[in-house]
């Protein structure tokens, strides 16, 4: 992870690990030492110095009782995580176009899925009639960039939960809500792609707020990324990534079939042109 952000300054998770060392080193601790006597891993003490990992808060809290340093490592761990998030947002990005397997659930339609209109009203907050706005551009470009992926050779195979609330949504515009839904309808068709309705009729589902999505490589490796009102968060920890996993497990079992779905999006279709 870059030490450097926003063009050069120091990035507040390079700036704690930096500290961690400090302290360490004026304490005239080895790593080992270290190690012995907070019963954290060695190598796990190592990467939050290298500043290539966030922590938990309540290891800087141990850490800071140890240094006997006040909250200094607290504060310092709240300025990284703003930072950690930017940089675990990229680090999904590469893994995401990377992934042989994806598993997505959202209560909007997934960027994945937009249309070029479709996106452009969403980005620029639902105001259709304004001036394009040369930022609002670039994050369209971004997300129509993004959704290359779906098409590599060989092509992933994504699984999408979409929220019946998407569809209950409509766009301002009926074209670009009609051209919405028949691309949808297109890539649930695609064989590299299941996509599946979670209807209103399941209740409220609370292991999973916001989106979802757990990305597999390759080598068998998972990750987890979900967003929520409080920003987005990248997991990589086994465990976490396995709650993760079967939470959206839960979600697909109690989702419309692939087929339903299908009929469902008809439907919605039809009932939108008449």
């Amino acid at each position: 992870m870059s030490e450097l952000v926003d063009g050069g300054r120091e990035s507040g998770l390079a700036g704690l690990g930096r500290t961690l060392r400090y302290l360490r080193e004026k304490a005239e601790k080895s790593l080992g030492q270290l190690a012995q006597e907070t019963a954290y891993d060695k190598s796990y003490l190592s990467r939050l110095e290298a500043g290539t990992r966030l922590s938990k808060m309540a290891v800087m809290e141990d850490l800071d009782r140890y240094y006997e340093s006040g909250d200094l490592l607290v504060q310092l761990w709240k300025v990284a995580r703003h930072d950690a998030f930017k940089d675990k947002y990229k680090e999904f990005m590469r893994l995401e176009a990377t992934a042989r397997t994806m598993e997505v659930f959202t209560l909007g339609v997934p960027g994945l899925l937009q249309t070029e209109e479709f996106a452009r009203e969403v980005l620029s907050g639902l105001q259709a009639t304004a001036e394009p706005d040369e930022g609002v551009e670039e994050q369209v470009a971004a997300r129509l960039g993004r959704q290359l992926l779906l098409r590599r050779d060989p092509a992933p195979y994504v699984r999408f939960i979409i929220d019946e609330y998407a569809f209950r949504r409509p766009s301002v515009i009926a074209k670009t809500w009609d051209d919405q839904l028949l691309h949808i309808e297109a890539v649930a068709l695609r064989p590299s792609a299941v996509l599946q309705v979670l209807p209103f009729a399941t209740g409220a589902q609370h292991s999973v707020e916001g989106s979802l999505t757990v990305l597999w490589q390759k080598d068998g490796s998972a990750v987890a990324y979900k967003e929520g009102n409080g920003g987005g968060e990248l997991i990589d920890d086994p465990g976490d990534v396995l709650r993760h996993r079967l939470s959206y497990d839960r979600l697909r079992d109690v989702a419309l079939t692939p087929s339903d779905s299908l009929t469902f999006i008809r439907d919605v279709l039809e009932e939108h042109r008449s």
